[in-house]
């Protein structure tokens, strides 16, 4: 009998996957927010005793850390190399149907905007990328030296992002508007910027960001008029 030979084991972390109340679990971690067994419980609409069997699998397989604070437990996924497999999978998986107001509402907000485990996703992902690359700060996977200037005029730390240990700044294909947005460090740099601005908020729906009025001021002045999103921003 011939034997196929295999670079990597993929099965075990394949089946964890492919659970799906691991699959909701690991989705709403997506956000890159740490998320208490409780919610996770929720969000995958299982027991707590259920979420707690599942989560020691998802840790033993090393797909989620734990964050402890004090008495209480947060569970985040391992890493950016996890948020990668999933959004890959989401990209060549089917849509769920959607069969209520509530979960057209939600759809429409991720949709909007989103992060994408650290990185701005979703319409306003896309449209930041098409921003950079038209005003020619963005070419060939990396900055060009306006660019640099533009973001450290921002407070992005593009240094730090250059020295990071993850791909700088990839093209990552939006798994809902089928075109890229910014991945990699830089992609997680200029997020966390945004946020820490008040430029954009995150909303009540799990891994939703909404731009503010002052994002899209301060943006619309950054890119000279051009909008990021074309939804209401929040006051």
């Amino acid at each position: 009998m011939e034997f196929i030979a295999r670079d990597a084991d993929v099965a075990p972390v394949a089946s964890l996957i492919a659970d799906p109340t691991r699959a909701a679990m690991l989705t709403a971690l997506l956000g890159g927010r740490a998320l208490a067994a409780g919610e996770l419980a929720r969000v995958s609409g299982v027991s707590a005793a259920t979420a707690s069997a599942h989560l020691a699998r998802l840790l033993d397989g090393g797909l989620v850390d734990v964050v402890r604070q004090g008495r209480h437990r947060y569970y985040r996924l391992a890493g950016h190399e996890v948020a990668e497999v999933l959004e890959t999978l989401a990209r060549i998986s089917g849509r769920p149907p959607v069969r209520s107001l509530r979960q057209s509402r939600q759809a429409r907000l991720l949709e909007e905007a989103r992060t994408c485990y650290d990185h701005l996703a979703g319409r306003a992902g896309v449209a930041l990328l098409d921003r950079l690359r038209e005003g020619g700060y963005y070419a060939a996977y990396d900055l060009t030296d306006a660019g640099e200037r533009l973001l450290a005029g921002l407070g992005v730390d593009v240094a730090g992002a250059r020295g990071s240990r993850r791909r700088f700044a990839p093209e990552c294909l939006d798994w809902t508007e089928r075109r890229a947005h910014l991945g990699g460090a830089l992609g997680a740099a200029i997020t966390g910027v945004l946020l820490e601005r008040g430029w954009f908020r995150r909303g009540a729906v799990l891994r939703a960001v909404v731009l503010t009025e002052e994002g899209r001021e301060g943006l619309s002045a950054l890119f000279a008029g051009k909008e990021l999103t074309s939804g209401t921003p929040v006051t």
